[in-house]
């Protein structure tokens, strides 16, 4: 009995080569229908006005309207009449209130009494912490005699009624609000605080550190030259939720 298939054909001989082709093929098939998109078309509304090409305007019938002519004014007497004016008129003179060199002015005389003296103003006078001749001086400080001394004793007291005054407001705990304040004031002449000025990240906390500032006791006031002088300092004040 005779073979009829070639005994040299071999059917697996390129069979490696048509897997990877096959492969490939069906890779680059499965990765175009991955990356295949779709979008929504909207719908377009096209709307077209026809405009007629002639236009013919209406022009409307009007009237013509004839205004009748005012009636003529009436004529002038043939003979006038010529009445006598007997009444008499007084004239008015009017003087010139302009003055001359020669005029005489009757100035009355003011006695020594009755000059009002308006009371003198004294002109407040600032002068910086850091440069004046002597400082506050804050109450406990006087034993000190130098300025340098004067200064530390000063700051000491300051930050020692700010710590005993301190009171954290209940409603900024509650809510975690935090942060410091820098509070700007002065000492006046007479040994007072005033014009306190806050500035922070909370009006509450601005409230708290201008009541702990305006607590602080009455000083002894910086002089310049001898003279009392209002002098500006100022603190920050932080204020730390534990």
């Amino acid at each position: 009995m005779e073979v009829k298939k070639n005994p040299k054909a071999d059917l697996n001989r390129d069979s490696g080569l048509f897997f990877v082709i096959g492969l490939t093929i069906v890779l680059f098939v499965t990765w175009r229908a991955l990356e295949y998109k779709t979008y929504t078309k909207d719908d377009i509304i096209v709307e077209m006005l026809n405009v007629a090409d002639d236009l013919e305007e209406e022009v409307p019938q009007t009237k013509e309207l004839r205004a009748e002519l005012p009636p003529p004014p009436p004529a002038a007497p043939e003979i006038i009449e010529i009445v006598d004016d007997t009444e008499d008129i007084e004239e008015t003179i009017i003087e010139s209130t302009e003055s001359s060199e020669n005029t005489i002015v009757d100035s009355p005389i003011l006695d020594v009494d009755d000059v009002e003296v308006g009371e003198e103003v004294e002109e407040e006078i600032v002068v910086p912490f850091a440069v004046i001749q002597n400082v506050p001086i804050f109450p406990g400080c006087e034993k000190y005699t130098t300025n340098a001394e004067r200064k530390k004793c000063f700051a000491k007291g300051i930050q020692a009624h700010v710590v005993k005054q301190f009171t954290y407001p209940e409603s900024a705990a509650d809510m975690g609000v935090k942060g410091r304040v820098f509070v700007i004031f002065a000492i006046n002449s007479k040994g007072y605080i005033t014009g306190v000025k806050t500035r922070g990240p909370d009006p509450r906390l601005e409230k708290e550190a201008s009541r702990i500032v305006s607590t602080l006791p009455r000083m002894t006031p910086g002089k310049q030259r001898g003279k009392p002088v209002t002098v500006p300092y100022s603190i920050p004040i932080n204020f730390i939720l534990k």
